[in-house]
């Protein structure tokens, strides 16, 4: 097939090839349950696994016992979520969001909602910003977990994940980061932050795979198991592991703790001349702060032109979407650009760019060509 230029890397990456050579051996060689504890065949997934939790630890500055194997980070918002409510369960229970955050987060709320537990939902400001003073004054004396996304996956915006991480430790309250788009993107941490939310196949590695970090050493109550059956992942997520899989996990946290840096002021090159090229196209507008955001995604908006339409056209010869892949088939406009006030219209004709590693200059050269071309069609 003769492909588009890729430029949707918040959506999915391709595996590295590094990653598929880590993983191959374990789809035969070493085909073994990582809990059969009495042979070879299961010491050897075993200790597989247990070395890709290390890297994985690694990367976001955690202990390997930290680490909870998931099916990915849709699975890890919801044990964190749905199983900190059941910890508390009887008990009156507060929880503060944000309108911006991924819809896997925002259904999840909805759910514990319908089961008793209230929800504040914070508003942003025109850039996609969250207020701290906003935050403190929604917290309540049975408030029981803060919940706020690392990097939003539409604008690239970073929200202040060390005041919140402070604010929520001088209170005693649980703080669980959604960190899949920013974990191997830019340095994560976990000083502070009780559960975090991470997945492999935004940072070149297999789909299917994620993990939920769980902090250990603090009185609060750790998240209760949604799925049960063995007891695999210390109670808390049951389940035979994916062991090529999370193979492939660790091998991608390893390879991009080392390059991510550099990769990152690459990218952020590449993202500013798209965005300078874009934006020479009168009636555009930029989307989201420009003061701390994830360098490789822009997200750009169209005026007078019909949202539908431009996505179709652009995505003739460049792959790129709306907003998040989860909700991309709706033609209706991203929940995040709404938060942030933008009309219906301009949201609807909104383009989310996100570079990744195999992006060049020729790409983005000839994407803002591309862009360009199909804008002024539309337009006349």
């Amino acid at each position: 097939m003769n492909y588009p230029i890729y430029l949707d890397y918040n959506a999915t990456t391709p595996c590295a090839s590094e990653v598929i050579e880590a993983m191959l051996p374990y789809f035969g060689t070493h085909f073994g349950n990582a809990a059969s504890k009495s042979h070879p065949y299961g010491w050897m997934a075993e200790n597989a696994v247990e070395e890709a939790r290390e890297k994985i630890a690694h990367l976001i500055g955690a202990k390997a016992k930290e680490i909870i194997f998931t099916s990915g980070a849709t699975e890890s918002i919801n044990l964190g979520i749905k199983g900190t409510f059941e910890a508390y369960q009887g008990e009156k229970q507060h929880y503060i969001t944000a309108w911006t955050e991924h819809k896997a987060v925002l259904d999840t709320f909805a759910e514990i909602q319908k089961k008793g537990a209230e929800v504040t939902y914070l508003p942003v400001d025109s850039m996609g910003n969250i207020s701290m003073e906003e935050l403190e004054n929604s917290i309540l004396p049975h408030t029981k977990l803060i919940c706020l996304m690392w990097a939003n996956n539409e604008t690239g915006v970073i929200h202040p994940v060390e005041k919140i991480a402070d604010l929520a430790e001088s209170k005693n309250i649980i703080f669980f980061t959604d960190a899949v788009q920013a974990a191997g993107k830019i340095p994560v941490f976990t000083k502070g932050i009780h559960l975090m939310a991470i997945s492999a196949h935004k940072l070149y590695g297999p789909k299917g795979v994620g993990a939920l970090y769980v902090r250990h050493n603090h009185d609060l109550p750790k998240p209760l198991a949604q799925i049960h059956g063995g007891g695999h992942e210390k109670g808390m997520r049951s389940g035979t592991l994916n062991v090529p899989a999370i193979v492939g996990f660790g091998k991608a946290s390893e390879l991009r703790l080392a390059e991510m840096n550099a990769e990152a002021l690459r990218l952020e090159f590449l993202r500013n001349r798209l965005e300078k090229g874009v934006l020479e196209i009168p009636d555009t507008f930029l989307n989201g702060s420009q003061e701390f955001r994830l360098p490789h995604v822009t997200n750009i908006s169209y005026g007078e032109v019909e949202g539908e339409e431009l996505l179709k056209k652009v995505n003739q010869k460049v792959a790129v979407s709306s907003g998040s892949a989860c909700t991309s088939i709706s033609p209706k406009p991203s929940h995040v650009l709404q938060a942030m006030g933008l009309s219906s219209d301009l949201g609807r004709a909104s383009i989310r760019f996100s570079l990744g590693k195999n992006t060049s200059e020729t790409d983005i050269d000839l994407t803002i060509d591309w862009v360009k071309k199909v804008v002024l069609e539309l337009r006349k």
